[in-house]
């Protein structure tokens, strides 16, 4: 049975989510999502059921602003007191977004990969959470304001919906640019917007060591995260 064409589908998104580098290469994009969708039905393990819940975090300064690297936070996050409980519904989520992020850091080489699910915090105020990731322990929730969003590119991108891609973060910060750091050794970024039924829902980061890495060939599979990943968010 033939493959629906999705490729008009896949240039509105590039073109809405600002990544005009990409417009052209569809096709590529396109081969980058059905590798993600049969790497869904991969029967491996990834670990307890617990593990998707609960991940550790780094300590925050006392305003809240930064991460302090290396430093742990005594309790892991409870992303089940976020999602508001357990369900066999969202552990089928949480367990295909984890299989998703492990085969984008198969296939990029990136250091890290994370995806994060637009959500209302405590506080009554929308915020990206961290709903799966592969890397570093890194920070888990990015406020969505626009102070917030000066000083991090996921809340950029969350507020936005323009993607950001950065190939040198020390010559980004040196003129003003807003970057958070949850690991100092990372010199690139691309983060995409998640779209789900025409609004921003989330937000896929994947970061790196090299310079200039995410060239079209990684942004294409970067890209493809975002698109497979809108309809299983938890």
């Amino acid at each position: 049975m033939d493959r629906p064409d999705i490729t008009p589908r896949i240039r509105q998104f590039l073109q809405s989510a600002g990544l005009e580098s990409l417009v052209g290469r569809e096709r590529e994009v396109e081969a980058a999502v059905h590798d993600l969708v049969e790497a869904m039905g991969d029967t491996a393990s990834i670990g307890p059921e617990g593990a998707l819940y609960a991940y550790p975090v780094p300590l925050l300064s006392e305003d809240g602003t930064c991460s302090i690297v290396d430093e742990m936070a005594p309790m892991p996050y409870s992303l089940a007191a976020s999602l508001g409980g357990r369900t066999e519904q969202t552990t089928r989520r949480l367990g295909l977004l984890k299989r998703l992020v492990l085969r984008v850091q198969y296939t990029t080489g990136a250091e890290w990969v994370g995806v994060y699910q637009k959500r209302v915090g405590v506080d009554g105020f929308p915020m990206l959470v961290k709903v799966s990731y592969v890397g570093r322990p890194s920070r888990a929730e990015f406020p969505l304001t626009r102070a917030f969003a000066e000083r991090s590119t996921n809340s950029a991108v969350g507020l936005t919906g323009r993607a950001t891609v950065i190939d040198d973060v020390s010559r980004h910060v040196e003129a003003g640019g807003g970057f958070y750091v949850c690991d100092d050794g990372i010199q690139s970024e691309a983060c995409v917007p998640i779209v789900f039924e025409g609004a921003v829902a989330g937000i896929v980061d994947a970061e790196a060591k090299a310079r200039s890495f995410f060239g079209a060939q990684r942004l294409a599979v970067v890209a493809a995260l975002a698109i497979v990943s809108a309809p299983i968010l938890p």
